[in-house]
């Protein structure tokens, strides 16, 4: 008997001994404002840095970077996690750091990725000191317009029928409102201006808009206006016409545009020009009144064939108060504005270089000309100041000006210093496909418009089509692992200062409207038709993907229509008009409700995020703070089905039950915002997920997380 008492004894010691293992699930810490305190430091600043593991899990956690090995301190305990500390002084250098783990034998590492056996120096967190992005652009929800698509609001000022000759026909302008765009439709204007975006304020801001990104406005033939024609004023076609004359149209047939005398009178005349500006600054005033922003496009790569520096069109070639353009004279002030090959050729020399051998689109050649380089970074300081005082720039193919990677990066360094000279609150932010760490240094660009991090792998997993809708991936549909990989890998070129001002979009005027993706039809307007790109489309994935938008970080960025159901195929179907009276209203609703719930819960624009759960056509992420935390579910699948996540990773207790709030449920034929409870027992929940549906759990903590040192 007291044997079997004795070994009775010795199983309770040893279980009472037992360590118990090692919850590498538990283990955390990012580059938000809750794991590293400030998340963008300046040099000789004081940095401290936290990582969060299970309670009475670990025996040591150490901060490695620059060659040193740093204990961590347990300051904090909370919800059955201990959280740990160091400080570090941020030098002159980036700072790169990972975590080291020890549990008895057991190593392991943390980085950007996550738990790893071995450290891994590209995976390392990375800190760039004096990186500063504008404190507004953190999650800041904004709305593109593309202005001659929105609103007409003053027919007075519209491009008439054969005005001017322009890539291989006359202009034309388009009185029917609902008319989808023609293939070659780049010559063809339906009228909307700077007065259409003042008459519709109201609706932006009802919206929940806070910023407002405008595709370019300056004089330029097109209706994309990506080939400016004078970068120092505002179109009088989406401005104010003041001086007009009658007639003075082209003939049928003429091609001259030295004959357009309609559109000289317009484009040309002081009067109009400065009448224009003066109406796009009451514009940006009426829109900071409202506590909106404003963000220029910026095109300065290359201009177009009727920029008065080139003029091929000989449209300034006789107007008083302009000097000869590079294409009339040798002679002009701009002749080494541009590249031209055959020094021959003067006057009317057309052998100059165009962007992709457009010669429409002449490439700007910076390093020939430092007058134009100084010219460009007066542009650039010009609209953000006063009377202007625009809030930023986007900039056009910003990686492919000057003509090489050096002379590229010394020019948006002077750029950003020019800008922020100007306006220090200004953003610059960047067009860029592929990885852009070398312009984020925080001496070039602020953020780029996020395609990698964003666009590209949402599309992919909710719908399988490329983002121009020109191929279809059956690998890549329902794909979760391909999609948290995808963001993973591309999030980190970002880093946390970009990454929270990034433009997250699901459509742009480049690439086809997301609600036609979701029909997953190959396609273009040129062989598929119109119709094609509304045919079979499913809404509820749509929801699906502003869902996302709405909750991820960065700044989530609509592109008007979108939210009122416009589809499109990509350029130029996706520039169709926006449907007023014809409007999604439910789809609005939506969009509504979205920006709402982003606006209202403040940790999204800076908190945490953590994968938690997916499979085939299935997805949960969490966004939390150190008090709140955010669950969204997503089931892209065509079946009602029931999942369970494990919530606790996020923060929320194991040790009691806890009750989440669901603030949005949205499934095949609608949305509700009617407030559901769920509970989570020992951190796992349970929910039925509609077909195509996509919800939104709220949860705060009772006993937040409060960082004290712990006495010893």
């Amino acid at each position: 008997m007291e044997r079997n008492n004795a070994d009775v004894m010795k199983k309770m010691q040893y279980i009472l001994n037992m360590r118990p293992v090692l919850n590498t699930e538990a283990l955390f810490s990012d580059g938000s404002d809750y794991y590293r305190c400030p998340s963008n430091p300046k040099a000789g600043e004081k940095v401290r840095i936290r990582f969060r593991t299970k309670r009475n899990n670990v025996d040591m956690v150490y901060l490695v970077y620059d060659g040193k090995r740093q204990q961590m301190e347990r300051v904090a305990k909370s919800n059955g996690f201990d959280y740990y500390e160091t400080s570090i002084i941020m030098g002159e250098e980036i700072v790169r750091y990972h975590f080291e783990i020890t549990y008895g034998w057991v190593t392991c590492y943390y980085n950007y990725q996550g738990v790893s056996m071995n450290p891994e120096e590209r995976l390392e967190f990375e800190i760039y000191p004096d990186y500063d992005t504008p404190e507004w652009a953190k999650g800041a929800v904004m709305y593109q317009i593309f202005v001659d698509r929105f609103y007409n609001g003053d027919p007075s000022n519209d491009v008439e029928d054969r005005e001017y000759f322009y890539i291989g026909d006359t202009t034309s302008r388009v009185r029917n409102w609902g008319k989808v765009p023609a293939v070659m439709g780049v010559r063809e204007f339906y009228g909307g201006d700077l007065q259409g975006i003042l008459d519709k304020l109201d609706y932006l801001q009802d919206l929940g808009v806070d910023v407002i990104y405008l595709n370019p406005i300056f004089v330029s033939p097109s209706n994309h206006k990506y080939d400016i024609q004078d970068y120092e004023y505002v179109d009088p076609h989406y401005g104010k016409i003041v001086e007009d004359i009658e007639g003075g149209l082209l003939n049928e047939g003429d091609r001259e545009n030295a004959h357009a005398q309609k559109f000289i009178k317009r484009v040309t005349d002081k009067k109009n020009l400065e009448a224009s500006n003066e109406l796009f600054a009451h514009l940006v005033d009426e829109i900071h009144k409202r506590g909106m922003k404003v963000i220029l496009d910026g095109v300065f790569n290359h201009c177009g064939s009727f920029n008065k520096w080139m003029d091929r069109e000989r449209i300034y070639e006789n107007q008083e108060g302009y000097p000869k353009g590079a294409y009339i004279s040798a002679d002009s002030p701009y002749r080494y504005y541009f590249n031209f090959y055959d020094e021959n050729r003067w006057p009317y020399n057309p052998t100059y270089d165009g962007w992709w051998t457009h010669d429409t689109l002449p490439k700007l050649n910076y390093e020939a000309s430092r007058e134009l380089y100084d010219k460009i970074l007066e542009i650039g300081k010009k609209w953000v100041s006063a009377p202007y005082n625009v809030d930023g720039w986007r900039l056009d193919v910003a990686a492919d000006l000057g003509h090489s990677n050096e002379f590229n990066h010394q020019f948006w360094k002077d750029f950003r210093k020019a800008v922020k000279d100007a306006n220090p609150n200004a953003i610059i932010l960047a067009e860029h496909y592929g990885n852009p760490e070398s312009w984020l240094q925080g001496d070039e660009w602020d953020t780029v418009m996020n395609y990698d991090a964003f666009m590209e792998p949402l599309t992919w997993f909710l719908t399988g089509m490329e983002k121009h809708s020109d191929e279809c991936r059956d690998d890549l549909y329902g794909n979760s692992d391909a999609f948290i990989g995808a963001m993973k890998t591309h999030m980190r070129a970002l880093h946390m200062s970009a990454l929270y001002t990034s433009m997250n979009e699901l459509s742009n005027h480049d690439h086809s409207r997301f609600l036609t993706r979701t029909n997953r039809r190959v396609g273009r307007i040129s062989y598929a038709g119109a119709e094609a790109a509304s045919r079979n489309i499913n809404p509820a994935v749509m929801r699906e993907g502003v869902v996302v938008q709405m909750t991820w970080p960065g700044a989530p960025t609509v592109y008007y229509g979108d939210e009122a159901g416009v589809c499109g195929f990509t350029d130029p179907d996706n520039r169709r008009t926006y449907p007023w009276g014809h409007e999604d209203q439910m789809m609005i609703a939506f969009h509504r409700d979205m920006i709402k719930i982003h606006k209202e819960y403040g940790f999204l624009s800076n908190g945490s995020l953590v994968f938690l759960w997916n499979d085939y056509q299935g997805l949960c992420f969490g966004r939390f703070s150190h008090d709140e935390r955010m669950i969204v579910i997503l089931n892209n699948r065509n079946e009602d089905r029931e999942v369970e996540i494990e919530v606790w990773k996020t923060g929320i207790s194991r040790l009691r039950d806890s009750v989440l709030k669901r603030i949005m449920l949205s499934y095949r034929d609608g949305y509700t915002t009617e407030e559901y409870e769920y509970t989570a027992k020992a951190g796992v929940i349970k929910v039925p997920m509609p077909a195509f549906g996509a919800m939104v759990l709220y949860h705060k903590c009772e006993n937040p997380t409060i960082f004290v040192e712990e006495e010893n």
